[in-house]
This record gives C-alpha cells, sequence and structure tokens, in this order.
C-alpha cells in the first residue's frame, strides 16, 4: 500500500469521528433539555407549532395547543423549550418593558437628531423654456437679428 493511501484512511476516519461526536453531543443536549420540560412550559414542535406543556409522560407530552385544545405528542417532536418571557413575547406578542421604552427612547433620539432636509425646488418649466426661441425663426435670422 501507498504512505499517502494511509495518511487519507486515517484523515478520513478521524473527520468521520469527529463528525459523530459532535452528533452525539446535539443529541445529549436536545434529551436533557427534554428531560427538564414541566408544565407550564412553553415550546416549539418540530414542525413549528407553539404550546404550552400541560402534563410530561415517559415518551410522550401533552401539550395545549389553544385555549382547552389538548393534544398529545411524543417527546422527539419537541425542538426548543422556552421560559416564559420568550414564549409570551413570540406567541401572544408581549414585549419586554425594558426593551419596550429603549426602542422609544431611539426612536425619540434618531428624531430629535436628525435636522430637517430642504429639497431643492425642481426648475419651472417656463425657466427652462426661456433659453430656447422659436424654432418657426430660421438660424439666419437669428445672427442677423442679434446684430
Amino acid at each position: 500500500m501507498n504512505s499517502s493511501f494511509l495518511v487519507i484512511i486515517v484523515v478520513m476516519m478521524g473527520a468521520m469521528y469527529l463528525m459523530t461526536r459532535s452528533a452525539k453531543k446535539k443529541q445529549a443536549q436536545a434529551a436533557e433539555m427534554r428531560n427538564k420540560m414541566e408544565p407550564g412550559s412553553g415550546i416549539r414542535t418540530i414542525g413549528g407549532m407553539y404550546a404550552l406543556v400541560k402534563a410530561v409522560n415517559e415518551d410522550s407530552v401533552e401539550l395545549e395547543v389553544a385555549p382547552g385544545v389538548h393534544a398529545i405528542y411524543a417527546k422527539n417532536a419537541i425542538a426548543v423549550v422556552m421560559d416564559g418571557a420568550e414564549y409570551n413575547r413570540i406567541v401572544h406578542g408581549d414585549e419586554v418593558e425594558d426593551e419596550a421604552e429603549e426602542i422609544e427612547d431611539d426612536a425619540q433620539t434618531v428624531v430629535a437628531d436628525e435636522a430637517p432636509v430642504e429639497l431643492d425646488k425642481a426648475p419651472s418649466l417656463e425657466k427652462a423654456d426661456a433659453g430656447v426661441e422659436d424654432d418657426a425663426e430660421p438660424a439666419a435670422d437669428k445672427g442677423v437679428a442679434a446684430k
């Protein structure tokens, strides 16, 4: 066997090891996140639906998808577990008071800092046409009239 072939095989095996290690790490983090779910938590499913956790079982979760509407989902279908403030911000449009005040302050600062801009008025047609003589006059007459 060629030594370069062995180097290529070793590099490929190392890359495969690193990829599987990072995939296993991500799976472990997802499983840990799902195990921390508790009733009252806001979640987003892998399909993009937002819901509240009502009950957590061994392999399934009971979710309130709308007021009074409950559905049972597999734990693996949960993509993200959110805290209450983030869930309310996304689902109900609630803003944190500090953020809302900061946005208002920034808007007032921008308006106060900007000076009014005066736009130049477009020249009127009368001024543009003033320098143009009638096309009816022959060019020779123009020269004679100027003398």
